[in-house]
């Protein structure tokens, strides 16, 4: 498995898009630290981001794990782009007449998408925690790592995305119609939605059956954050809006996206499997 891991960075690390895209996630992902320096100055007022809460334990978990999922579509772009590539360059062919086996091809893809689903996270962690230390008012153990199931949530969500995306590569082998792809979906997710509150059944049913819907159960992994915060809090009690929420992640909630992460991987080996390459 090692070997097949070596040979998709070797590619990856060879193209010179895929390289910049790359970096460019993960220079991403360091600039949330850059959210620690914002600063307003208006005359009297003075406003600090930092003041308000975002980098306090358990909070910044929540926080830093919705904002840098935003910023995925870097990482898919790389993963169609990958799959487009095979086929352009005729590489995939190559592969397997070199001995690779197609079960082998698909585990290659399968291993890039969960490392770099992994060392995502492992970076949000070591964000997160310095910026913990550096800005939260809280730092007792006990606090510092409750709330951590944002971080598994956060793994599966980008696994379960990434492998989607792995299969629209395969099914459209270009990388500009891969990604269009992936925004028709989104949109047909929400008329599908609309058209079973509006015709087919209660509002209240319709967003149950919405959260079984792939992108969206992804999206259900991390709710927004932002409502936590109590300057949002206290604006709401003000107005004399309920601004509780449930922000917690569930079993079931892991459990559809990795039964989609599933079925999009088999349906990926299935389609090259049968495809004459």
């Amino acid at each position: 498995m090692l070997r097949l891991l070596q040979i998709e960075f070797i590619k990856l690390w060879n193209n010179r898009a895929s390289k910049v895209l790359i970096i460019s996630y993960f220079v991403l992902l360091t600039s949330i630290a850059l959210i620690a320096a914002i600063k307003f100055d208006i005359g009297p007022v003075e406003f600090h981001l930092a003041d308000q809460g975002i980098f306090n334990f358990p909070y910044i978990w929540h926080f830093n794990t919705f904002v840098t999922a935003l910023f995925k579509l870097f990482l898919a772009i790389v993963i169609v782009s990958m799959m487009s590539n095979e086929y352009s360059n005729k590489t995939i062919k190559q592969n397997l007449i070199d001995g690779l086996s197609k079960k082998e091809f698909i585990t290659s893809k399968v291993l890039t998408v969960i490392s770099f689903a992994l060392i995502s996270t492992l970076f949000v962690f070591v964000v997160s925690m310095i910026l913990g230390l550096a800005y939260s008012d809280y730092n007792e153990m006990s606090i510092i790592f409750s709330d951590l199931e944002f971080l598994p949530a956060f793994f599966i969500k980008l696994v379960g995305f990434f492998s989607f995306c792995l299969f629209l590569g395969i099914l459209v082998k270009r990388s500009a119609f891969a990604l269009g792809f992936l925004i028709l979906w989104t949109i047909f997710e929400q008329v599908v939605f609309g058209l079973l509150g509006w015709k087919v059944m209660s509002w209240e049913a319709a967003k149950a059956v919405k959260r079984f819907f792939p992108l969206e159960s992804m999206s259900n992994l991390i709710k927004e954050p932002f409502t936590r915060l109590s300057a949002v809090q206290n604006i709401g009690q003000q107005i004399g809006e309920d601004m509780k929420f449930d922000y917690h992640v569930y079993w079931y909630e892991f459990f559809i996206v990795i039964i989609w992460t599933a079925i999009f991987i088999y349906l990926s080996y299935a389609l090259l499997k049968k495809r004459d390459l």
